[in-house]
């Protein structure tokens, strides 16, 4: 049967402000962690261009003060703060210190990680556990402990960081492609978790970034182009492209979206095989 039509509704969506940008973050409060260098500070400029003031987290924070100058000189408030994500008392002085710093936490940006690139052979316990605790045991002790937050005003966006490797493995990248596969899964649980107290939560897939990490890979251009035959859209990524994933994500514009993962990729998740050949 045909739907009725809802004509208050209607009403309402002709009459609306349309002045009123869902994408706006003014009077939002953003952390952002791993934001020295990297696609950490993508995140952050696009989210302070969009108007959240910012919490900005490493491990040293003096490492932060020419970003956090950058960032103030764009007229937006920045607290730099201290973190290592893989000790649990940084992680709860971080929240603590950002939520003084404003009054409130609004939006995570789960983004602090590493990589150890080894055949899996070679991996040793010390890899392994280096790479897992800073990228999976650390996004959950970090949501946890911003989601604390976040309850008590009934509101939150999460988002954390995952790659084309949460739904992708690639041979070298063994303890990588287990957290970042575990962060996908993990948001899925958080979301469901901290959904009835307002709270998003959703993954940010990038695909393959140029990023301080993988920079030795971009100097060869035989595996670059390699890369790019496997692209759909035929180039890598560049960290502008995340912009508008990271303020969606981040805004009231997603405010019914939860627990879902956003691949930024060019398309590279398709598998990008060809499944015809040409008639000669």
């Amino acid at each position: 049967p045909r739907a009725e039509s809802n004509e208050s509704d209607l009403t309402t969506v002709g009459t609306m402000d349309m002045d009123n940008n869902i994408f706006d973050l003014s009077g939002r409060v953003a952390v952002v962690t791993g934001a020295s260098r990297g696609l950490g500070q993508y995140f952050a400029r696009a989210l302070a261009r969009a108007g959240a003031d910012l919490v900005i987290t490493a491990r040293k924070a003096e490492s932060l003060e020419p970003f956090r100058r950058e960032i103030e000189s764009c007229g937006r408030r920045v607290a730099p703060l201290e973190l290592d994500v893989r000790d649990c008392d940084s992680i709860q002085r971080m929240a603590d210190a950002a939520e003084a710093a404003y009054g409130r936490i609004d939006i995570l940006v789960n983004n602090a990680g590493c990589n150890i690139r080894k055949p899996a052979i070679e991996i040793s316990w010390d890899d392994w556990n280096t790479v897992l605790d800073t990228n999976l045991r650390g996004t959950f002790f970090v949501a946890q402990a911003v989601a604390r937050k976040m309850i008590p005003r009934q509101y939150g966006r999460m988002i954390n960081i995952g790659s084309v490797t949460s739904v992708f493995g690639y041979a070298g990248l063994a303890p990588y492609c287990a957290s970042r596969g575990g962060v996908k899964q993990l948001t899925m649980s958080l979301a469901d978790d901290w959904g009835p107290f307002g709270i998003t939560v959703n993954c940010l897939a990038p695909g393959w970034f140029k990023t301080k990490q993988n920079e030795a890979l971009y100097a060869n251009e035989a595996w670059v182009q390699y890369l790019c035959d496997r692209i759909p859209l035929k180039r890598p990524g560049k960290p502008n492209d995340l912009d508008g994933a990271i303020v969606f994500l981040a805004s009231d514009a997603s405010e019914y979206i939860t627990g879902q993962t956003l691949l930024v990729d060019g398309g590279i998740s398709t598998g990008a095989t060809k499944a015809t050949v040409s008639q000669s």
